[in-house]
């Protein structure tokens, strides 16, 4: 006699069992945010500054951790010269001279950390006083193509450095700018102006060949990441309480983002309209190539979460998608925002606009509102678009408590998404 056994197994170790299901939100076999990470950056205690990090870089050069190096005034690797950073390394960012570090076009920064020793990027005060934006941050220039009108393709990034060194763009879609590996960004973007605050993390121009992955951005004034045109490869990013959007994308890059999360808090943004997603092609129309790529996304595995459920704050919608994009998005989750995702009212009910992006397979909970458009006058129609069975679309209300394996960001979170698979087996 043949008898049913059902057996339900909960959890996210399991590689087979993961791609059997086209898991949703970041994966792993393990927790790939244990050990690297800090989501405590307010307490941690660096050692002292015991070497200056200033001026020019034009051969060569390495930064061990035997030294904490404090980063004073903008530093510029020029003349294809490569800055070598070993795993450990903490480099200090000083707050009076903004202390940021330029990889210009041609030159490379390698720094790979590992699992065990993270390099670190962080603020020179003490722990009592850190806030966002007390140093600059990380700036790559590169010559992948940008849409921005210009001599040779070519643009100035305008974030007040020196002419001479901040050019970016041309046609190399292959370049490389070297890697950024288990690599932590805390407390940067330093405010530049009324209207401008440099970004954790800024690729301009930046090739397909160059290696970003395993990095952790937190506590940045403004974008975590933004990527000006370029065509981008990222992986397994963290971005924890930016001030403003933790992926902005502008220019024509034709970016892949793959197994990366973005962590909101209500208390950590800012009235401009903070969302996980920026998606625009161009900054002013009349500044940009037209006749050159639109900007085109790729995101897998993504998990962008709110941590305070309850209390929408300062927090926008997810996903703000401007005219012109491309975007797709893929095996993902999205928690706690209002709305899922934003259109431009003038993207409209155009079918060229709208075929243009692409969902599939995407858990929705808690949200206040799925697809909307910035011109009320649509929504009645958008709320058709796109059919939520096509695409695959589940909406929940699913505390995050019960939605992740660990979603307590002190206590060494798992943001994986808990799994639950059920079999039938005959004997």
């Amino acid at each position: 006699m043949k008898s049913i056994r059902i057996l339900t197994i909960i959890g996210c170790g399991f590689s087979i069992l993961l791609q059997a299901q086209q898991v949703k939100g970041i994966y792993g076999d393990t927790n790939w945010l244990s050990n690297w990470t800090n989501f405590k950056p307010s307490t941690t205690e660096y050692p002292e500054s015991n070497a200056i990090l200033s001026g020019i870089i034009d051969k060569d050069t390495r930064l061990n951790s035997d030294y904490t190096y404090r980063m004073e005034g903008i530093v510029y690797v020029t003349n294809n010269a490569t800055l070598t950073i070993d795993p450990g390394t903490v480099i200090r960012g000083d707050e009076m001279t903004c202390g940021t570090l330029v990889i210009t076009r041609g030159a490379k920064i390698k720094a790979e950390g590992t699992e065990k020793n993270p390099i670190i990027f962080t603020s020179n005060k003490m722990t009592s006083v850190r806030k966002p934006g007390d140093w600059g941050g990380i700036v790559i220039l590169s010559d992948a193509p940008i849409n921005k009108a210009g001599i040779n393709g070519q643009a100035l990034l305008d974030f007040n450095f020196d002419p001479s060194k901040s050019t970016y763009g041309g046609t190399n879609s292959d370049a490389n700018s070297g890697s950024l590996k288990y690599v932590r960004i805390e407390y940067a973007g330093r405010k530049l102006n009324a209207l401008k605050e440099l970004n954790g993390l800024s690729l301009a121009g930046v090739g397909r060949q160059t290696t970003l992955n395993h990095i952790q951005i937190s506590y940045s004034n403004d974008d975590s990441v933004e990527c000006y045109g370029g065509e981008v490869k990222l992986e397994n990013l963290i971005s924890y309480r930016t001030t403003d959007d933790d992926f902005d994308f502008t220019q024509g890059v034709q970016a892949n983002i793959n197994n990366s999360i973005a962590i909101r808090h209500p208390f950590s943004s800012d009235a401009s309209g903070s969302r996980c997603f920026e998606i625009d092609s161009y900054d002013k129309i009349e500044n940009y190539d037209t006749d050159k790529k639109l900007t085109a996304i790729q995101a897998n595995n993504i998990t962008l979460v709110n941590l305070e459920e309850n209390n929408q704050g300062l927090v926008k919608e997810a996903i703000h998608i401007k005219e012109k994009c491309n975007f797709s998005l893929k095996n993902s989750v999205v928690s706690g925002f209002a709305p899922f995702l934003l259109m431009d009212g003038k993207i409209g009910l155009f079918p060229e606009n709208l075929a243009k992006i692409a969902l599939n397979n995407i858990l929705i909970n808690n949200c206040n509102g799925a697809i909307q458009s910035e011109e009320q006058s649509h929504n009645s129609k958008l709320k058709y678009w796109p059919d939520p069975a096509a695409m695959g679309i589940e909406f929940t209300t699913i505390p995050i408590a019960d939605l992740f394996l660990a979603s307590q960001v002190k206590n060494n979170p798992d943001f994986r998404k808990k799994e639950t698979k059920t079999i039938v087996s005959t004997n």
